[in-house]
């Protein structure tokens, strides 16, 4: 399930598994459930795992961020921020070898 506000749920196809918690989060997530937060013991599962999720392919992104060359990609934005001449440049070549 989607939450696109906090009244619209959009229902998408789920399958069902089986986990084995620790005691006390389970006490935890039934108390989120219990004081109307979530809808469901699901529901508090399938939130945290979204975020787990999200936080790892921002995290991914952030790690390639990193990597890039500051003054090869400020390079490459002048070289194409050129004014136009009328002609296409060829892209160059960026595959890595």
């Amino acid at each position: 399930m989607i939450k696109v506000n906090t009244r619209e749920v959009i229902d998408m196809p789920a399958a069902k598994i089986a986990v084995t918690v620790d005691k006390k989060i389970v006490k935890q997530i039934d108390r989120l459930v219990k004081e109307g937060k979530y809808r469901s013991r699901s529901s508090v599962i399938q939130t945290a795992l979204e975020e787990i999720l999200k936080n790892k392919k921002r995290k991914r992104l952030i790690e390639e961020l990193t990597r890039l060359d500051p003054r090869e990609e400020r390079e490459l934005a002048d070289e194409f921020l050129q004014p136009d001449s009328g002609e296409w440049d060829e892209m160059p070549d960026r595959s890595p070898a």
